[in-house]
């Protein structure tokens, strides 16, 4: 069996992020430590690789309906070599109210070989690591219509039809983990699971792009 070999509560130099590591990070006794010293995503962040996009949507549609979908809408293009993890979802509360009841959740779908047409522009993205690359995705959209609608639909949170005083969306943010992934030539997004008339709602996603 090898010896591994650790120094106690000393972190390593930013010399020692490519190569043979000195060692192993170590406990007060030397014992091997699995920890979050840092939240779970940050060494994903500080390689560049997890990017971000918000899109303030009205009346956002059923995922059974191709167009008008979104969003964020994120378009993995064929050949990018890349898998889009998504890693959470967050949403704001309704600063319209809808008068249908519903949810709003995962959806997406393959056979996007070019890209969705009329989108509209997303009202925010870029690298959570600020200052960083572009995302390789082929687009990123507020809103668009795919050449299939969603082929499913996973719920992340409730939306009611009450005043917007009193009713929120609850959970805000929702820890996807990667459990949902946009391979290339597909497309995903959040999508209703009704039309949700008349509402109003801000919605962020935050997602890795691995090689695939």
């Amino acid at each position: 069996m090898p010896l591994f070999q650790g120094t106690p509560l000393q972190l390593p130099s930013a010399a020692q992020r490519s190569g043979n590591s000195v060692g192993f990070p170590a406990g007060f006794v030397g014992e091997l430590v699995v920890s979050e010293f840092l939240a779970k995503y940050a060494t994903l962040v500080k390689a560049g690789v997890v990017f971000s996009a918000y899109a303030a949507l009205t009346a956002p549609v059923i995922y059974t309906t191709a167009a008008g979908t979104g969003g964020p809408l994120i378009w993995n293009k064929p050949g990018s070599g890349l898998d889009a993890h998504v890693l959470a979802v967050s949403f704001g509360s309704l600063s319209a109210a809808t008068s249908v009841a519903g949810s709003l959740g995962l959806t997406g779908n393959s056979g996007q070989n070019v890209a969705p047409t009329a989108t509209t522009a997303i009202d925010a993205t870029g690298s959570m690591y600020v200052g960083g690359s572009a995302t390789g995705m082929g687009g990123v959209y507020r809103v668009g219509t795919p050449a299939n609608a969603g082929a499913q639909y996973f719920p992340l949170v409730a939306v009611g039809t009450g005043a917007i005083t009193i009713k929120i969306i609850d959970p805000a943010w929702v820890d996807v983990g990667g459990a949902f992934i946009i391979p290339p030539g597909a497309w995903g997004s959040i999508a209703a699971n009704a039309t949700l008339t008349a509402g109003v709602v801000g919605v962020g996603m935050i997602w890795a792009e691995l090689p695939a």
